[in-house]
C-alpha cells in the first residue's frame, strides 16, 4: 500500500480525472481550487513518481503522468486500512457510529440497504 499524503493525495486526484497528462495540464486543474505555486505541485509529482503511484514519459520538453492505479482501487485499499485500523476490521461499528450521530442520510441508508441485500443474494 502507497502512503500518501493529503495534498499527494490532491495531486494524484487530479489526474485520475483524465490520464496520461502533462505537468502543465494537471497544474492547472488544481489551480482552479489551490492556490499552490506551480513548482509545488511539480514536487509533488516527483514525490509520487519516486512513491510508484505515478509513472511518466518524456515528450520532448514535457513529462507526460500516468497513475500506476486506478482510484476505486486506492480507494477500497484505503478504506480497508482505515477500517483495520480504527475498527478491528469490522463495518458495522462504523456504520453504527454514523447512524447514532444522525450522519446517514436517506440515501446512504437506501444505497446500504440495496448493497445488502444484493449481496445477500449472492451468497444463496
Amino acid at each position: 500500500m502507497i502512503e500518501l499524503s493529503k495534498a499527494e493525495f490532491e495531486v494524484l486526484d487530479a489526474l485520475w480525472i483524465s490520464y496520461p497528462a502533462t505537468a502543465s495540464q494537471i497544474i492547472e486543474r488544481l489551480s482552479a481550487d489551490k492556490q499552490w505555486h506551480e513548482k509545488t505541485i511539480k514536487t509533488l509529482l516527483g514525490r509520487l513518481v519516486k512513491k510508484g503511484a505515478l509513472s511518466f514519459e518524456k515528450e520532448g520538453r514535457q513529462y507526460i503522468y500516468t497513475p500506476c492505479m486506478e482510484r476505486a482501487e486506492y480507494t477500497l485499499k484505503e478504506s480497508q486500512n482505515f477500517i483495520e485500523r480504527f475498527f478491528s476490521g469490522r463495518i458495522a461499528p462504523l456504520v453504527s457510529g454514523f447512524a447514532k450521530s444522525e450522519q446517514l442520510s436517506q440515501q446512504d441508508i437506501n444505497e446500504l440497504k440495496k448493497v445488502i441485500d444484493d449481496w445477500e443474494k449472492q451468497q444463496k
